[in-house]
């Protein structure tokens, strides 16, 4: 059974901006796309798809809205198979629930609770935090494209067990589908405590965190396919700030998030928490076992 790409809605400008996101990357995998929409609330409370509908905001209604995001998904792409899901439970619950059988999932940066779009809304966080599957939140310039990046160009964060993973696994695929260049981050710091005095020890312990982070890109990057040009590149700093650095002139930026069997609290790191914040393109939150 082919997985579809599933794309919160939730009438708002971010989610809609999602859908078109997830309705490209639908499109450019040659799977379906599922569009759901989950709240308590009957209504609607906000003006994007009211002004669409030309109807009062009071009078808009779940299924307007998902409707509203299928034509504007089956207009970008005439041969989408789309289908559309009403759920009336909390939406963090129901698209933790939806990635079990998604074969990736899309948010907004926010919904409509009128917050600065810079911060990410509580339900991608939550979603981001449990999904079982690839989770991408579509912020930053939204202008690009999942068929036609601007940048050419995906970043991966390598994390401190590059052997095996997911992450890298996943940009390289997403590389190769969009015709695009991958550039393997990793990041390294220099402990103050390891400093010494002596003039020709000063560089020794910068050159030892250097080299190591150039084994573990190594490790990450044995299997790199045949078709996908890779860039390695280490950068002294915290992690968080250089991957979003490194975001500035991507199409996408891809890190892991290990998932720990067993675990319910929210089980994203500091890292990924970072970067969905403040990353400039959009973010996929790979699921990696611990």
């Amino acid at each position: 059974m082919t997985l579809p790409i599933v794309v919160g809605v939730d009438g708002s400008e971010p989610s809609l901006r999602a859908c078109d996101w997830a309705s490209d990357e639908a499109a450019l995998r040659g799977v379906p796309l599922r569009l759901v929409y989950a709240s308590l609330w009957e209504r609607y409370e906000g003006t994007s798809i009211a002004e669409d509908l030309a109807k009062p905001d009071d009078q808009v209604m779940a299924e307007d809205i998902v409707d509203n995001a299928a034509r504007r998904a089956r207009r970008r792409h005439p041969d989408l198979d789309v289908s559309v899901e009403v759920l009336a439970e909390e939406p963090e619950y129901a698209l933790v629930r939806e990635s079990r059988s998604a074969s990736a999932l899309v948010t907004g940066t926010r919904g409509r609770s009128g917050l600065a779009e810079a911060l990410l809304g509580s339900v991608s966080l939550i979603v981001a935090g449990h999904a079982q599957c690839p989770m991408i939140v579509v912020r930053g310039n939204h202008d690009n494209q999942a068929q036609a990046g601007t940048h050419g160009r995906i970043v991966v964060g390598v994390g401190e067990k590059p052997a095996g993973s997911v992450a890298v696994r996943f940009a390289f695929d997403e590389a190769r589908r969009r015709g695009v260049q991958v550039e393997a981050v990793r990041a390294w710091r220099w402990p103050a405590r390891e400093s010494t005095d002596h003039p020709l020890m000063a560089g020794e312990p910068a050159r030892l965190h250097e080299q190591q982070a150039v084994e573990a890109l190594e490790a990450a990057l044995q299997d790199v396919p045949a078709d996908v040009v890779v860039h390695r590149r280490t950068v002294e700093g915290p992690t968080r700030t250089v991957l979003v650095d490194a975001s500035r002139d991507a199409d996408l930026l891809v890190v892991g998030a290990k998932r720990r069997p067993g675990h319910y609290g929210l089980q994203l790191g500091r890292v990924a928490h970072g970067v969905l914040h403040h990353s400039a393109c959009p973010v996929v939150i790979v699921p990696e076992r611990a």
